[in-house]
């Protein structure tokens, strides 16, 4: 199930610029900053710590159980949701339609696991 509504103190919001064009910004560790972005403007890209255990990802709410980091790896959050009372991010990984749940991931929302809601980056869309 995934979840879009309006998120109370939305519009006080700020942000920190991430290219000198003012076209893209940071959010800095703010899971209500990024599901505003995601719900006002659609996708948002963060990176995060990649650990072994994640390579043999197939279904459910990836949580970092076991293994030593292995990179880090940029990705597209798409969504939110919540997965027997879990809460999640929905993302588009780029490593084929093979991996994961058909290309896609969950992975723990609201904790900044595996760093993946440190530094997210929003694109502000042209019209």
């Amino acid at each position: 199930m995934i979840f879009c509504f309006l998120m109370d103190g939305a519009s006080e919001m700020s942000h920190q610029p991430a290219s000198s064009d003012d076209q893209t910004y940071y959010i800095f560790g703010n899971e209500t900053e990024i599901k505003y972005e995601i719900m006002t403007r659609g996708p948002v890209v963060a990176t995060y710590k990649v650990y072994r255990d994640f390579d043999y990802y197939k279904k459910g709410v990836y949580i970092h159980r076991e293994g030593e980091v292995t990179g880090l790896h940029a990705v597209k959050i798409i969504g939110w949701g919540k997965e027997n009372d879990v809460p999640y991010w929905l993302v588009a990984n780029s490593w084929n339609t093979d991996w994961g749940d058909n290309g896609y991931f969950r992975i723990l929302r609201g904790e900044n696991h595996c760093d993946i809601e440190k530094a997210v980056v929003v694109g502000v869309p042209r019209v």
